[in-house]
């Protein structure tokens, strides 16, 4: 048993020696049935908030008016909330009022039947009143009740609808495929953190082939063209066959999707925004078709798709080094040593070397540059590639030269010759300088 299930039963267990109810409720009701371990152990309770309160000596207030308290047991916070109806939502996001209630009404306010189902933790017995097992066993996410009026309670649910479906491998209802659809241009009508967020979610919490399948249905329900344009002007966008048998740019990019396994944040949204300027860049003439200066380009675009996302600087920065540098290993067989290391010895050189096999495997398979700067990081050693200052800044105050713009050329140009393997030691960088500059 996990830790969490194991805190989580915990507060069930005083809260039934209580006289209350107390069910797992939610998400790790359907990841038990499906026969995975739930990650979190949210628990539903005709007890109110204050009597959560009062049982338990460490809890954190997250939702009061919504009947949501965090119980902080054994170090573990569980998410206790009491059964309620919601009323009208008038926010998109949150009801204007709760009335506190059974688990029948409760299981009638929750987005999906599949998460709408109870279990009770002391005989395991499941509390279905939504027809949640039935649409497991279907493989299908369908909205609780009215689907328009699910989704405009919360129009984060349109995204959930397309992660779940994605990553369980399930179908989305009809009824609730055309309320999506129906309901897509309303999307961008709450706050950007939370849309950016589930979009990460569909591109991190990924088994092989779930990424490309959200963005398929991102593209098909009309939600990918409100959140994501770039991206959905991707399609249609030719390519040379000779280096993209595969297709258009979306379908590459759906290529590099495929692949994903859990990855990081940044190499994720590098995956997807690797090639966005390509429309913008695009140029045919008589003989091939080509997208010159896409790199460049795509690092600015990169930076302002993640900025709209709300994503960190530290992300969206070495997505856009990514995004600009994907193309720089078909370069490294001919650089000079020295470029070759400091290329090498870039932060992120490692996703970069990632997402450069993505492209390669999602179009001609050709690994050569790969394969070749994974071969030069075997044999070059880190404090080869990386090497410790042979001269610093007061080095040369001490030999003479004068504070200024001089000073950064010098040790750049010690640096370079360090890196080509002409300067291996102090002393050979001061003579050197000393016979250059002095």
């Amino acid at each position: 048993m996990s830790r969490e299930e194991s805190a989580a039963r915990a507060v069930a267990t005083r809260l039934r020696d209580t006289g209350y109810l107390a069910y797992f409720a939610g998400g790790c009701v359907r990841d038990r049935l499906l026969g995975h371990e739930p990650k979190d152990f949210d628990l539903a309770t005709d007890a109110p908030v204050a009597a959560v309160q009062a049982l338990f000596p460490k809890t954190v207030p997250v939702g009061v008016q919504f009947g949501v308290v965090l119980v902080i047991m054994d170090a573990v916070p569980i998410e206790v909330a009491t059964f309620r109806a919601d009323a009208i939502y008038v926010d998109g996001r949150r009801p204007s009022a709760v009335r506190f209630s059974s688990p029948q009404e409760d299981a009638q306010r929750r987005d999906f039947t599949i998460n709408g189902m109870f279990l009770d933790p002391f005989t395991d017995t499941v509390i279905d009143y939504v027809g949640g097992q039935a649409d497991l066993e279907a493989q299908i996410i369908r909205a609780v009740g009215d689907p328009a009026a699910r989704l405009s309670e919360d129009r984060l649910r349109m995204l959930r609808a397309v992660r779940f479906a994605a990553r369980l491998g399930f179908g989305i209802e009809p009824e609730t495929f055309a309320a999506i659809q129906l309901a897509a241009p309303t999307i961008t009508d709450m706050a950007w953190e939370r849309i950016g967020d589930e979009v990460v979610r569909m591109l991190t919490d990924s088994i092989a082939g779930s990424a490309r399948r959200a963005f398929e249905l991102l593209h098909e329900t009309g939600l990918l063209a409100r959140v994501l344009p770039e991206v959905s002007a991707l399609k249609g966008v030719e390519q040379s066959p000779d280096y993209h048998p595969e297709g258009d740019v979306f379908i590459h990019t759906l290529g590099l999707l495929a692949q994903l396994e859990q990855p990081t944040e940044t190499l994720a949204l590098g995956a997807l925004l690797h090639d966005i300027a390509k429309p913008a860049c695009a140029h045919r003439d008589a003989h091939r078709i080509t997208f010159y200066g896409h790199c460049e380009r795509g690092a600015e675009m990169a930076v302002e798709i993640c900025q709209r996302l709300r994503r960190s600087r530290e992300t969206w920065e070495r997505v856009a080094f990514l995004v600009r540098d994907h193309l720089r290993l078909l370069h490294a067989p001919e650089m000079r040593l020295s470029t070759l290391k400091r290329f090498l010895a870039s932060d992120g050189i490692d996703e970069l070397l990632a997402l450069a096999r993505l492209d390669a495997m999602a179009s001609n398979h050709d690994l050569t540059y790969y394969n070749f700067c994974r071969q030069k990081l075997q044999e070059l050693s880190h404090a080869v590639i990386r090497p410790a200052p042979l001269l610093r800044g007061h080095d040369l105050l001490e030999l003479g030269l004068q504070p200024g713009p001089l000073i950064g050329h010098i040790l750049r140009a010690v640096t370079e010759a360090q890196l080509e393997g002409t300067l291996q030691t102090r002393d050979e960088a001061v003579a050197w300088v000393r016979e250059r500059f002095l």
